[in-house]
C-alpha cells in the first residue's frame, strides 16, 4: 500500500479560532480505517512535542492524495 498520512487538524490553545492541518506521514501496510482507529499514539506524540496546540479532528489518507473540496 505504501505511505499513509494522518491529516491532523490542530488549533492553537491561545487562539482557538486559529487552526491548521498537519500531515503525519509514515509507512504502513494497513487500511485507511485501521489507520484512523490506531492514530491516537501518533497524535499524542505530536501533541506532546507541540504543547501549544490541541488536536480537534483527524483522518487518514494515502500519501499524495489531494482531495480538497
Amino acid at each position: 500500500m505504501g505511505l499513509i498520512e494522518i491529516v491532523l487538524t490542530v488549533c492553537a490553545l491561545s487562539l482557538p479560532d486559529h487552526c491548521e492541518e498537519q500531515h503525519l506521514q509514515f509507512s504502513n501496510d494497513i487500511s485507511l480505517k485501521q489507520c484512523t482507529m490506531t492514530a491516537q499514539p501518533y497524535i499524542a506524540q505530536w501533541i506532546n512535542e507541540h504543547p501549544k496546540w490541541v488536536a480537534v479532528r483527524w483522518r487518514c489518507e494515502y500519501s499524495g492524495t489531494k482531495d480538497k473540496a
